[in-house]
């Protein structure tokens, strides 16, 4: 246990002296106070279109806009769907006087985290990720590690802890920012504004509301928390694994890239290719089930992303350590 403790905190070190991290921290300061702009913009927007700050009259606006647009015969059947599910969701919220989108840091944060969960924060730890085992093989630092009395396992082991801990500092660094910068534009409150999870979906747009519950609006951010740190650790494990295959680490960040390009493409695509349900990228959005959104592919939801995401890291994870334990990377 000592040996690998060693060895994980000399993983995080090299990573931390090629300050990666650092330009993490410095791409998402620069890009939140952008998104908090534009999203102060939008809600200043609506208030000044609707003449009024009551967010019922609001909804009940959006309500009529969206069955407006699903009365249109030139709107694909498709894209009606996550209309008609907005319109229950709302007529629900109405019902129960929940405001959905209440402007505040914690609102902020919470959506931000689900539109940066699919390309944006994967992204950022591909950019960690990537190069773990290429540059060392690039540099040949992994010669001198690999010419002491420790067992390839090991290092690779330490390797992987040592993203998984990078990861979680990303999406706590992003989470803090997220509140902080944004808390100077909507206000700081939120932690106790009640919301509503637990709606299901059939049939691609009708909403089930037997499981439907209220929470507060803290424990929903945990929860987005922890799923977007899953969804990016399966990234990272994906992204290691690619760098053990690859010598380059050009290659290995544009394999990467592509597959997340072509993630972020197929969830606006997917819903008439079945198949697409299986692979990693369409189901890193797993916040998506929590608040009743239309899933990607009619038929997924929470445990199946889950346990999707999981076959795909375990898979990377048996690959990784097959490759780096057997192969002479060191030529």
């Amino acid at each position: 246990m000592s040996n690998i403790i060693r060895l994980v905190r000399n993983e995080m070190l090299k990573i931390w002296r090629k300050k990666r991290f650092f330009a993490v921290l410095l791409i998402l300061l620069v890009l939140i106070p952008i998104f908090t702009y534009a999203q102060l913009r939008v809600t200043l927007d609506i208030r000044e279109q609707m003449g009024t700050t009551d967010w019922r009259i609001q909804a009940q606006q959006q309500i009529q806009d969206y069955t407006n647009r699903m009365a249109s015969p030139r709107i694909p059947e498709e894209w009606k769907k996550p209309l008609k599910v907005s319109v229950q969701k709302l007529n629900y919220h109405l019902q129960h006087d929940i405001d959905p989108s209440a402007p505040n840091a914690v609102t902020f944060t919470r959506s931000f985290l689900a539109n940066a969960t699919t390309l944006f924060l994967p992204l950022l730890v591909m950019v960690i990720a990537s190069d773990l085992v290429s540059s060392e093989r690039t540099s040949g630092t992994i010669k001198m590690l690999l010419t002491r009395p420790v067992k390839r396992w090991r290092v690779l082991l330490s390797k992987y802890l040592a993203l998984g801990l990078y990861i979680g500092l990303i999406v706590i660094a992003t989470t803090l920012l997220c509140y902080l910068i944004s808390g100077i534009a909507f206000g700081y409150e939120g932690w106790r504004m009640p919301v509503l999870i637990g709606f299901d979906i059939t049939n691609g747009s009708d909403i089930v509301l037997d499981h439907v519950r209220m929470i507060e609006h803290w424990q929903l951010l945990f929860y987005y928390i922890g799923l977007t740190w899953f969804s990016c650790l399966v990234t990272g494990v994906l992204a290691l694994m690619v760098s053990v295959l690859v010598r380059s680490t050009a290659a290995s960040m544009g394999i990467m890239l592509a597959a997340l390009i072509t993630g972020s493409l197929l969830l606006n695509m997917a819903s008439s290719w079945e198949s697409a349900k299986y692979l990693f990228m369409v189901n890193l959005s797993t916040h998506v089930y929590l608040t009743g959104g239309v899933p990607p592919v009619e038929g997924m939801s929470l445990p199946f992303s889950l346990l999707v995401l999981s076959i795909w890291a375990v898979i990377a994870f048996i690959i990784s350590f097959f490759v780096f334990t057997r192969q002479d990377i060191t030529n």
